[in-house]
């Protein structure tokens, strides 16, 4: 059988599995080996190479993909004669093939294994005319094996095998290591047993499953069957047997008349014959139970003598040791591995920290030994050449140098190699020792609980040259429960304080580089060393975004600092101390005050030194909160009134900003009001109240927001308090649309209404019912709330004050543009200021013209909070880059950006050009001046100007690619701000001498912008038919390349009112495609989209930021009548637009050739995100790449990145280094490589929900459903963002999902798959497993359901799934999941 299942595998083009248990065959005799010459003739190895040696030429998703199986390029089984027939090869199979098998397949087995093929397409697989294998083929080949080997061996094999009397009643069908079990307890059954001649029915080939097979195997007599389904098995799970068989008998001319399904579970010897009785009573019965379990449902425990205390590595930790193989490769040597040979000694011991030790210093005695033998051999002359005698010596004079010493090494090994006598290849059995190895014990933090035991006291006091690897995996969240009744040492401390140890604490999820700088300096360093690695997990099936999470906390605050202590600092007069994270704890931070190594990294670097200062864990919140109120309290006491005290919960500033609002109005009413977040307010103070208000927002699925949720989980479950002489009200924020389902409307404001409640169950007095602002009102929130306040002023008989102040309106983003002297506002100023990461609120809308957003990580915000600390305040900076195209020296000096001014990372993002994150406000200005050194700008990546030109890469038509990629650098320098403020505030030193490099700008004029700027964002991309890669519909204007007669660029179809920005439930916000304007010729596309622009300058809605992109400016106006004013404006007409096709807007992967013979090759960067980890080195390959690259680097606007320009002698040096870092794997599925993300969570201010992170453990859920309807290689775009504004573009996807909560999401169908259309709501609100219900439910009805080069948007509203959106203004509509209005 497992020749078979080769000889399979080679004919069909298909993998086979071979199910086999060992144990299904330990009690048979033993038969005699095989011949070879037999398995040649099976396995036909003469097609084997000639398919192996066949180059196979690709295009599309899948630029060297390799090939697929179809029928006609199968290889004549067994050289047996092929027939064409119809266009398929049938082969004639001898007519002497068993006679329980049969030429046709059953009806059923058609309809679910031959089904038509899945379409493709060139955008995403390799074409293949011919059809693909089947079933019917599967058939042919294997019964021609089977009829070779009966033939050549005397062996007989049918499909389906039927063991016992033809006359049998009762059938027992089961396949696997229990067959044979079952079939000689029947064979040897008692007459009066009720088992006794009965048939055992066993499949040989289980998939395709052949129903016509098994109804010819079963014999006539036959009237019940018990079919047994192995559900429990140590390594193999089977399949439905159940289903299968009924399908198949039931629709079958037979007698059989009853089949019963059976669980089996372990059947030993002892126990057979006890089953079978089980099985058969039942099945006999008159009525039968189905699912009966036979056996037991557990393994048998394993031989305890031999599996105990067996000892494993946990899986997530092996990402140190991993690094660690990266870095010394051959020259790691840890002594304490498991599963390393140690004669006689057991694992458990050989673990041990005493035994490594013990072990790294028999090493260095063996390397002594080792280099006394090779002095020996250098002058012994055993060797057939001289040269190695001459490489011995010159190693041997250096031995004590390990930098020499390791440079010659590889000579030595080279000669010894070639000479290849006895005395060579007795050194090479030890070559490790030529070169300086780096020795390694690696422990847990269990060590750090008893330091003498442990072995850290030995190697610390011993001075020897070993390392040590530390893993602490005790989660941050969880360190106080860890060390309940254990005291755990400080390894990093008591090291320093021996003196003569390099240390290092490191967290591979912070800062990898970090990690691979310890381990170097530790390796170097001469002495003992301690690298204590950071590893959180719960279990090993935490995700690593949780363990992501944990790390991040635990270094932020302190519990976990990054630092290297290195003693051998002195002798440079450096610092022995070097601190890489921002806080350290309390018992550091001592032992540095004592060494006066603080003062000295103080003064260093005086932006840590607040941080520094303060000893961790000290912050009191409760002290804080109580003496911010005290002191308030202080300045009330001079007023008249009644004191009202107002408390917000606010997640996006709503409700805190109509509690500061309420506060002034209840001041100029004469009531002493105090206002504070709920989180700072000492619940212990609510029963002294006299009268509270408090305004909430609803966060998620009916939760508090987060400054509102200390307070809720203090008072919520309290059995003290007494508020009978409290009077309150309590206005809640909320949409009721917003959880649309009919069970889900309890979220609505829910947590207003729960504080109402509770409020009231405590004793206190309602001063007004409860106000419900909701976003679906005509005015929003505004109209619950102005009611509800009228009610509250009445209540506390200050409705009816003379003589109130009037109230200073808001200010708007449009004022703040105005006030800012052309974007400078106070961004200056703002970033000497030292007693905060952030900048002040206006500046925070100004820096977005410069491109930088200020944002906090999210991830961390909670525990900051508890801590007393501001958030993590930090900035993301955009470049911008007209069409994505960058040079290799502008890639390194970008890598070099993230490293060292960063978080370590890069994102490539849906715009076509670099992202970085992490950039504290001490190191925004220096990484500015960076981006400027290497001829790149940030100015107007954000804010509401135009923003990055996009353009297609388009690799396959460089000469034609350059022409529209200039036309992309022109409207991009035309449309540039012209204020200078960008100059001052980012590119002069501190003496205000201007250090510009990419620009000269002088005076404070905008001829285009003017003083306030566009009232929202602007977008522009170029699309290069037929790809669709920008998605060019998705554009404020969308122009689309129209190539002329003679080839080159002739102007372009110019699209206008696209954007994809809406608001979840506003059905007055919705995306937009583009709006067909006309063709305009190249030279005038500039001035053509200038005038587009200046028209929704002049005409856009300055006064609702929801309504102010160009879409709804188009809407409201018309098409015509903005088309006119654009042409009055310009003082030309748009001519007819030119023909154009689109056929994909994915990238295609690997290596393509253009027309001058230059090669190109698209990595795929799983959402943009550039990174190193422990498993796959992306960013250092890439940085290796730039290094040696002659072309340049394109950016796609799909999140990857082109390799491009590479001349043909240069391939095999950038082939070499792809495949090293791994970088040149394209296979993937078609799903994964049509993907893209957002950022979202844990830096974007506006995520609802994850989505970088995520979107990938998703597709990895799908992947096994796609892989089994077939539909591993099809292209279906989804997508993923953190909420509804749309940076991923997910509105165009063909599948999408948007975040609406945290874990919950919006899924919405029907996008096409060029682009060209807009989606529409599917399911609202679901989460993960729902997700996963439906999309596999989905999958597999478009497997078997689409047409010919069907495309899964198109067929879910052809389906009748969804229902088509024609154009934005209906995206609302008609979706599946109507939102109701009942309560």
């Amino acid at each position: 059988m497992a020749l078979t299942a080769h000889a399979l595998a080679i004919h069909s083009g298909k993998g086979v599995i071979h199910f086999f248990d060992p144990s299904s065959s330990t009690n048979d005799e033993p038969i005699a080996a095989e011949d070879i010459a037999i398995a040649r003739e099976i396995l036909n190895l003469d097609n084997v190479r000639r398919f192996q040696s066949a180059s196979i030429a690709g295009s599309g998703i899948y630029a060297d993909d390799g090939r697929q199986a179809i029928a006609p390029e199968q290889p004549e089984p067994l050289a047996l004669r092929i027939s064409a027939v119809s266009g398929e090869q049938v082969s004639e199979v001898d007519a002497t093939a068993s006679v329980a098998t049969t030429q046709t397949s059953s009806k059923s087995s058609q309809q679910s294994v031959t089904s038509s093929p899945p379409s493709v397409s060139t955008a995403t697989t390799i074409e293949a005319s011919a059809p693909v294998v089947t079933s019917e083929h599967i058939y042919k080949y294997v019964t021609s094996l089977w009829a070779k080997l009966n033939e050549l061996a005397g062996r007989q094999y049918n499909a389906f095998e039927w063991t016992g009397s033809l006359k049998a009643e009762n059938c027992l069908f089961v396949f696997g290591s229990n067959a044979a079990l079952f079939s000689q307890a029947i064979a040897q059954a008692e007459s009066d047993d009720i088992f006794a001649n009965a048939g055992v029915l066993t499949a040989r080939l289980y998939r395709p499953w052949l129903g016509a097979k098994l109804i010819e195997a079963i014999p006539r007599s036959v009237k019940r069957i018990a079919v047994l389904e192995q559900v429990s098995r140590k390594t193999t799970k089977w399949g439905p047997l159940l289903i299968d068989v009924l399908t198949s008998v039931k629709s079958a001319v037979g007698g059989v008349e009853t089949i019963v399904g059976n669980q089996l579970g372990y059947i030993s010897s002892e126990t057979v014959v006890q089953a079978l009785r089980g099985i058969f009573q039942n099945l006999t019965s008159e009525k039968p139970i189905q699912n009966l379990e036979v056996g037991e449902r557990e393994a048998p425990a394993k031989n305890s003598s031999e599996h105990e205390y067996e000892l494993e590595k946990p899986k997530l930790e092996t990402a140190y040791t991993k690094i660690l193989d990266q870095l010394f490769g051959e020259r790691a040597f840890v002594a304490n591995s498991l599963n390393s040979e140690n004669a006689g000694v057991s694992d458990t011991i050989s673990a041990t920290p005493e035994y490594g030790f013990g072990a790294l210093l028999a090493r260095k005695e063996r390397k002594k030994k080792f280099i006394s033998e090779v002095k020996e051999a250098a002058g012994s002359g055993r060797f057939l050449t001289e040269t190695p005698k001459r490489s011995l010596a010159k190693w041997v004079s250096s031995a004590d140098d390990a930098k020499i010493a390791e440079q010659a090494a590889e000579e030595v090994i080279s000669k010894l190699t070639i000479d290849n006598s006895r005395t060579s290849r007795a050194l090479l059995e030890n070559k490790a020792f030529f070169r300086k190895q780096s020795l390694w014990l690696v422990g847990s933090d269990a060590w750090s609980y008893d330091l003498g035991n442990s072995g850290v006291h030995h190697v610390l006091a011993s001075g020897e040259n070993v390392n040590l690897l530390i893993i602490d995996s005790t989660p941050y969240s969880e360190r106080a429960a860890a060390d309940a009744n254990r005291r755990k040492k400080d390894i990093g401390l008591y090291a320093m304080n021996f003196g003569n140890a390099y240390v290092a604490s490191t967290a591979v999820y912070s800062s990898y580089t970090q990690v691979l700088q310890a381990m170097d300096e530790a390796d170097g360093f001469n002495g003992p060393s301690i690298v204590l690695a950071y590893l959180p997990y719960f279990g090993e099936t935490d995700s690593p975004l949780t363990v992501l999470q944990e790390t991040k906390k635990a270094v932020d605050l302190g519990y976990w600092p990054l630092y290297r202590w290195n003693p051998e600092n002195e002798n440079k007069g450096e610092p022995n101390f070097s601190l890489d994270s921002e806080r350290i704890k309390k018992e550091l931070k001592s032992f540095l005050d004592r060494d006066n190594q603080l003062t000295q990294l103080m003064r260093r670097d005086p932006l840590f030194g607040a941080a520094l200062a303060q000893d961790f864990g000290t912050e009191i919140r409760a002290q804080q909160k109580r003496k911010a109120k005290d002191a308030y309290n202080q300045l009330l006491e001079g007023l008249f009134g009644a004191p009202l005290t107002i408390l917000f919960g606010s997640d996006n500033g709503n409700a805190q900003s109509l509690a500061k609002r309420l506060g002034t109005r209840g001041r100029s009413r004469g009531l002493k009001t105090a206002v504070m977040a709920m989180e700072d307010y000492p619940v212990e103070d609510l029963p002294t109240e006299e009268n509270i208000v408090i305004i909430t927002s609803t966060a998620g699925q009916g939760e508090f927001p987060q400054n509102g949720k200390p307070f809720w989980d203090a008072i919520k479950d309290s059995t003290e308090l007494d508020l009978a002489s409290v009077k309150f009200s309590i206005m809640a924020l909320g949409d009721s649309h917003y959880w649309p389902r009919k069970e889900d409307k309890i979220y609505y404001n829910k947590p207003g209404k729960d504080l109402d409640r509770v409020l009231a169950n405590f004793g206190a007095k309602r001063l007004t019912e409860i106000g419900l602002g909701d976003d679906q009102d005509p005015d929003g929130y505004q109209q619950g709330y102005q009611e509800w306040e009228s009610r509250l002023w009445e209540a506390l008989g200050v409705a009816n004050v003379e003589g109130l102040p009037e109230e200073a309106p808001p200010i708007t983003n449009e004022d703040i543009k105005l006030a800012s002297n052309y974007l400078r506002g106070t961004i200056a100023e703002g970033l000497k200021d030292t007693s905060t990461l952030a900048i002040a609120a206006g500046d925070q809308q100004l820096t977005k013209f410069h491109g930088t957003y200020m944002q906090d990580d999210r991830d961390i915000r909670d525990e900051r909070k508890a801590q007393g600390l501001e958030p993590a305040y930090s900035f993301m900076i955009r470049c911008r880059l007209p069409g994505g195209v960058s040079t290799p020296k502008q890639w390194i000096q970008m890598d070099d950006i993230s490293n060292e001014l960063g978080n370590e990372t890069m994102k490539l993002t849906t715009r076509q050009t670099f992202q970085f994150h992490g950039i504290v406000k001490g190191k925004l200005k220096p990484a500015m001046q960076a981006i400027n050194r290497a001829l790149m700008t940030t100015l107007a990546a954000c804010g509401d100007v135009n923003r990055n030109v996009m353009c297609s890469p388009l690799p396959t038509q460089s000469k034609y690619h350059r022409e529209v990629f200039a036309s992309s650098q022109k409207i991009s320098d035309h449309l540039l701000p012209a204020t200078s403020a960008y100059h001052e505030i980012w590119l002069t030193d501190d003496d205000n001498k201007k250090t510009q490099v990419a620009g000269d700008a002088v005076q404070d004029f905008e001829p285009l912008y003017g003083p306030t700027y566009l009232p929202r964002k602007f977008k522009i991309s170029i699309g290069i038919p037929p790809h669709n890669d920008v998605d060019v519909y998705a554009h404020d204007i969308g122009l689309i390349a129209i190539k002329g007669d003679d080839g080159h660029l002739a102007g372009f179809n110019l699209l206008a009112g696209g954007g994809m920005g809406a608001t979840h439930n506003n059905k007055k916000t919705y995306p937009q495609t583009g709006r067909m304007f006309g063709f305009v010729k190249t030279s005038e596309v500039h001035i053509a989209c200038e005038k587009v622009m200046l028209v929704q300058r002049d005409y856009g809605d300055r006064k609702n930021r929801k309504h102010a992109r160009l879409k709804y400016t188009i809407d409201d106006l018309g098409v015509d009548v903005y088309r006119s004013k654009v042409e009055k404006l310009w003082g030309q007409k748009f001519e007819a637009p030119r023909a154009f096709h689109f056929d994909s807007n994915v990238d295609t992967y690997g290596w393509t050739k253009d027309e001058t013979g230059m090669n190109h090759f698209c990595f795929f960067i799983e959402n943009g995100r550039i990174e190193d980890t422990a498993d796959f080195q992306m960013k250092t390959g890439l940085r290796e790449i730039a290094k040696v690259h002659k072309g340049e680097f394109r950016l796609t606007p799909n999140q990857h990145l082109i390799l491009s320009n590479v001349a043909d002698e240069d391939l095999p040096a950038l082939k070499k280094l792809m495949a090293q870092y791994k970088l040149d794997n394209v296979q993937f599925s078609g799903l994964r490589l049509s993907s893209s993300a957002c950022v979202a969570f844990p830096t974007c201010g506006l995520a609802m929900a994850e989505s970088e992170r995520y979107l990938p453990v998703l597709i990895n859920k799908l992947e096994a459903c796609i892989e089994e309807n077939g539909l591993r290689q099809d292209s279906i775009v989804m997508r993923m963002t953190g909420c509804p504004n749309g940076c991923a573009r997910p509105w165009l996807a063909e599948v999408a999902f948007v975040g609406k909560a945290f874990g919950a999401y919006n899924m919405y169908l029907g996008g096409g798959y060029h682009g060209q259309r807009l989606n529409k709501l599917y399911r609202s609100s679901i989460k993960e497993e729902e997700i996963l219900e439906i999309m596999k439910g989905l999958l597999k009805r478009y497997a078997k359901e689409r047409e010919e080069d069907e495309r899964f948007g198109d067929w879910t509203i052809r389906a009748g799934i969804i229902k088509a959106t024609t154009e934005g203004r209906d995206f609302h509509e008609g979706v599946a999941e109507e939102e109701s209005d009942e309560e």
